[in-house]
């Protein structure tokens, strides 16, 4: 007979925690630091869970820890409960917020995480109202200093460190173009692009430059949708987030010999006091960026 669920142990939020950082630094060492507790204690902890779930969830290494298949899915619960966790708090002790938080965003980023962020949000939140501008990095970041917009999302380029705020998404940006396409056969190169000041077109420049291709700038749009639809159209190629390639476009492989174009970072800057409806939404801004990464 299956064992009573009544007697089945529970997860310890306080052991998930350590889990989840250690899963996230791949060390004891710096997750210790983010759970403000010792190496040696955090050791305990995994090693309480492992005997309590009947599973090895690491495999420890010389400099670094991993995941086993195991862990990987314990990883996966460990977060939605914490998850949970925090909502259920927030339900019975956050303070009620009201007002409105002005949020801008670039359009390749809105789409990709806005509809997680308002619904979280609104359950959470349901009195605060939220406006969202969509347009430049550099633009979003003029409204921010001029008391405009109260949380912004911006986009930076390879091995750039913000000058403000923190980098809550990195990942790799790729050269794009339509699925059996002809437009990256032709020379010179014909190319889909931001506008004027965006990463992504600096990245594609910069690289093609030092490769010694030839190209000429086709299109240009200040909205990742119009670079796509040139794209799409077999009009162009472009550099694009790996995440955002679906049919009709594919990422082109190096038959095409382009050169690599590296990662680039998503960065958040707010404004408001710890505990702020713009404090709040940064946090959900955070919490459905690491979702992605699973």
């Amino acid at each position: 007979m299956p064992p009573d669920s009544a007697l089945q142990p529970l997860l310890d939020t306080e052991i998930l925690r350590s889990f989840v950082a250690i899963a996230e630094t791949e060390s004891f060492t710096q997750a210790a630091a983010e759970v403000f507790r010792t190496p040696s204690a955090l050791s305990m902890q995994i090693k309480r869970l492992e005997e309590q779930v009947g599973h090895q969830l690491f495999v420890r290494e010389a400099r670094r820890v991993t995941l086993t298949g195991e862990g990987e899915a314990m990883l996966g619960y460990a977060r939605r409960l914490l998850k949970l966790n925090q909502e259920a708090i927030s339900h019975f002790t956050a303070p009620e917020l009201e007002g409105t938080v002005k949020m801008g965003t670039p359009d390749d980023i809105g789409t990709r995480i806005l509809p997680q962020v308002l619904t979280q949000f609104s359950r959470s939140h349901p009195a605060v109202k939220v406006n969202v501008i969509v347009g430049r990095s550099i633009d979003m970041m003029k409204q921010l200093d001029a008391g405009k917009l109260d949380l912004v999302l911006i986009t930076i380029g390879k091995h750039s460190r913000p000058a403000r705020g923190e980098i809550v998404h990195s990942e790799p940006l790729v050269w794009a173009g339509a699925q059996s396409g002809i437009a990256v056969t032709q020379s010179p190169l014909p190319l889909a692009l931001a506008s004027q000041g965006c990463p992504w077109r600096h990245m594609a420049l910069e690289a093609l430059d030092r490769s010694r291709h030839r190209y000429r700038v086709a299109y240009t749009s200040e909205h990742c949708a119009g670079q796509e639809a040139a794209m799409q159209a077999d009009l162009a190629i472009g550099p694009f987030p790996l995440s955002l390639i679906q049919p009709p476009l594919q990422q082109l492989g190096d038959e095409y010999e382009l050169p690599p174009l590296g990662d680039y970072q998503i960065a958040m800057v707010h404004r408001g006091e710890e505990g702020s409806a713009s404090h709040v939404l940064a946090s959900h801004v955070r919490s459905v960026f690491r979702a992605l990464r699973l």
